[in-house]
């Protein structure tokens, strides 16, 4: 009886489908405002099912090669996919917890809050500024920077739309507008929006580049790409090419031959040696390997060893 079991088990493990066979690499790509589908990534699945609602995480370092913000982890959540290009929304971001712990010291005061604000567009966002003063400060005047920067949020959310939002978050723009606003009140040491967090999407807008534009200029940018690592091939097998070319060689051999022909041929090889001393070892040291190899061949002699061998031997 095991027997028989063990004979169903086995056949039904021969059966039984490998699922890694039919998964397919999608590309995910950022949205399509202010982004134009920029690739970040490639995840594996079996169909768009699978795919739809993965949350992609990237430092803003991978995502535009800016190293000063390597502590920032930007989020994007797969909404649709064009077949096998993911397409995300960019769902927010947040300060890594180290990062921020160090910028908080002993002597230095903290100002933190929360803020809601809905874009021109009907975006729902919820911003955290962080303020780190110069040093120590009373509740009052913590209030009263907390209330110039949540007034200046708003205002200024009221008036952009999420994709404009977004990119000055990122790119420090609104962070600055911040700065500007509180410092009248107390000199601060920093300031950051430590998290971006989408509560509720709104309009989507048609700007922008098509999906179709951009993998047209993706297909442009690889050709282009292409042909250019084969021309350098192509202008690296001529330099080579023209290395072990020989028309300099002929050029140097004529060169020395009147000074052959002016050595007697009964004379002894040891009297050939003003002959040979005529043409000066600067000369051999400004020709090539190839060349000296070919002169030395024409005399008669041995073409092993390094260059240094080589006019060493033709000045012998």
């Amino acid at each position: 009886m095991a027997k028989k079991i063990s004979v169903k088990a086995r056949a039904a493990a021969r059966k039984q489908r490998d699922k890694w066979k039919n998964k397919i690499w999608y590309t995910i790509r950022a949205p399509r405002s202010p982004w134009d589908f920029k690739k970040i990534g490639e995840t594996l699945g079996e169909s768009d099912e699978h795919i739809i609602g993965r949350v992609y995480e990237m430092t803003q370092q991978e995502f535009n090669g800016d190293f000063t913000k390597m502590h920032v982890i930007l989020r994007f959540r797969v909404h649709e996919c064009v077949g096998q290009d993911a397409l995300t929304t960019f769902i927010g971001h947040h300060h890594q917890t180290d990062h921020i712990r160090r910028q908080i010291r002993r002597y230095r005061g903290k100002v933190d809050d929360v803020v809601d604000v809905v874009s021109t567009d009907g975006y729902l966002i919820r911003l955290k500024p962080l303020i780190i003063t110069q040093k120590r400060v009373q509740t009052s005047i913590k209030q009263a920077m907390r209330a110039k920067a949540r007034d200046m949020i708003i205002a200024f959310a009221s008036k952009a739309t999420y994709s404009k939002i977004q990119t000055q978050i990122l790119d420090g723009t609104l962070e600055e507008e911040i700065r500007k606003a509180v410092k009248p009140i107390y000199p601060v040491k920093s300031v950051a929006i430590r998290k971006s967090q989408l509560l509720q999407a709104g309009v989507v807008t048609d700007k922008g580049k098509t999906l179709d534009e951009i993998h047209a200029e993706e297909a442009r940018s690889d050709a282009e790409l292409k042909a250019k690592k084969a021309a350098a091939l192509a202008a690296a097998m001529e330099e080579e090419e023209e290395e072990d070319s020989t028309p300099s060689i002929i050029d140097a051999a004529e060169a020395m031959e009147p000074a052959s022909e002016k050595a007697p041929a009964e004379e002894a090889p040891v009297e050939e040696a003003p002959a040979e001393e005529a043409a000066p070892s600067a000369d051999y040291d400004s020709m090539k390997v190839a060349e000296l190899k070919e002169l030395l061949k024409a005399a008669g002699k041995p073409v092993s060893g390094k260059k240094a061998d080589l006019i060493a031997r033709l000045n012998e």
